[in-house]
């Protein structure tokens, strides 16, 4: 047998299932923010991926305080060192204390971890997560084998595929 394409070992998120699963995230974090009623202060999006399911947590859990932190650590599908480009709020983040970071995807956990140092008290939850970030993500809903590619739904576009056997 052949070496398989990347889209061969893909896990396809619909929109309808990313909404399922950010809807589940919210499920788990529903209460569990430290203050005394189990609320949050605010939720912060690891942009890009983290925004769908940040907004769709936020609205479950009714926060309304939302910002982002865009962190950038893929290069054309390929992992590179992590750096952060724009930082939330600083005043309203200081060390974390009742902020929940969401992302799409912990893959191998270097954007968590530079986003930890920066806020130690912070609860990080993502969508997915492979074992190798696994360590770095509080609350998630579906891990993945490392060696699956996520293809999200921002990054699809509907169109034939031929069969896998040939044209008839």
């Amino acid at each position: 047998m052949t070496d398989r394409l990347p889209h061969e070992k893909g896990f396809h998120v619909s929109w309808d299932q990313l909404h399922r699963d950010s809807r589940a995230l919210a499920w788990r974090l529903d209460g569990r923010g430290p203050d005394s009623e189990g609320a949050w202060k605010a939720v912060v999006a690891i942009t890009r991926g983290g925004m769908a399911p940040a907004m769709i947590v936020a609205r479950e859990l009714g926060i309304r305080t939302v910002d982002t932190i865009s962190v950038k650590s893929y290069e054309h599908q390929n992992q590179s060192g992590a750096k952060v480009l724009k930082a939330p709020d600083a005043e309203m983040m200081g060390d974390g204390t009742g902020i929940l970071v969401v992302d799409d995807l912990v893959d191998t956990g270097r954007t968590l971890e530079l986003v930890r140092e920066l806020y130690p008290n912070a609860h990080f939850a993502t969508v997915y997560a492979k074992p190798m970030g696994n360590g770095q993500v509080d609350t998630y809903v579906t891990e993945v084998s490392q060696d699956t590619w996520i293809f999200f739904p921002w990054d699809m576009a509907l169109q034939y595929v031929e069969p896998y056997r040939g044209k008839d």
